[in-house]
């Protein structure tokens, strides 16, 4: 049974950055494809940020992209999420996400339901 922990949340601003970090626990992160997502308060689930599983491919929103960094360390069986110059329309709770079924260079999904493990999420607020 894999455990997804992410952490690094909090209040940030206008302008600042944030890592948020998702350590797994039970189960080797090599072996996943992984994601980012968010969820504001009264709007739905939306995509941030996906790795592959090899590390060579990333996808972003487009209202991330460039300011935010998807990365891993498969030795520490983590997956990190730069944020970056951060806008207070990023408050959301973020919560990581494995895709237990992507070869190694497969591009990574960004739909939510093809994600198979989930962490609880940690909250980022950006104030202005």
């Amino acid at each position: 049974q894999v455990q997804l922990v992410e952490s690094g949340g909090g209040l940030g601003q206008a302008g600042g950055s944030l890592r948020l970090s998702c350590a797994a626990s039970g189960r080797a992160l090599r072996n996943a494809a992984m994601g980012w997502f968010r969820q504001a308060p009264g709007k739905e689930r939306e995509f941030v940020a996906g790795i592959s599983r090899s590390g060579i491919s990333t996808r972003y929103a487009a209202s991330v992209k460039d300011r935010f960094s998807i990365s891993r360390d498969n030795a520490k069986n983590t997956v990190y999420l730069q944020m970056n110059s951060l806008k207070p329309e990023d408050t959301a709770v973020y919560s990581c996400a494995a895709d237990w079924s992507r070869t190694l260079y497969d591009l990574p999904r960004t739909t939510a339901s093809d994600f198979d493990s989930w962490g609880q999420g940690t909250q980022v607020t950006v104030s202005s």
